[in-house]
């Protein structure tokens, strides 16, 4: 069990990476014009949701869901853990409301089609970050917290 909370812990900081730094370039990403924000969307990103993101955020919502079945009902880690599959569970829905419609609409845009209502898209796609990147954190407080506190009642019961 207590490789299952540590393999968690680390893949809910990694999912927590992505979204953290989409928020921290935010202010910069709405400061550009359409055209380099839209080359900045079809060549930069490439590969990091198939590859990154997904993987991440499935793997920490995976091992948390199997945390809430393997640990004790009325422990403070399996509370967490419960606190964790929501965060991702609410993570991915994020992703598929807000930040999915976004890819699939500028997947088809060039430059010169780039409609007029193209920075309602990319608020639209960083807001969508952004609540990722809060439930991201929320997620692997809960996964860290829960390992932490899963290794403290082994220590109390002598089986550490």
């Amino acid at each position: 069990m207590s490789a299952l909370g540590l393999a968690n812990a680390i893949v809910a900081i990694l999912a927590a990476l992505a979204p953290i730094a989409h928020v921290l370039e935010m202010p910069n990403k709405l400061a550009l014009d359409g055209p380099l924000w839209l080359a900045i969307q079809q060549h930069l990103y490439r590969g990091w949701g198939p590859f990154i993101g997904a993987p991440t955020e499935i793997a920490a919502l995976a091992t948390s869901l199997l945390l809430v079945l393997f640990r004790g009902r009325a422990s403070r880690a399996r509370r967490l853990a419960v606190v964790a599959v929501i965060a991702y569970a609410a993570m991915l829905a994020t992703f598929f409301v807000f930040n999915k419609p976004v890819n699939v609409a500028l997947n088809g845009w060039t430059a010169a089609t780039l409609p007029p209502d193209w920075s309602g898209y990319r608020l639209r796609w960083e807001i969508g970050h952004a609540i990722a990147a809060a439930l991201s954190i929320v997620g692997a407080a809960a996964a860290v917290g829960g390992y932490s506190a899963d290794r403290r009642s082994r220590r109390i019961a002598g089986m550490e």
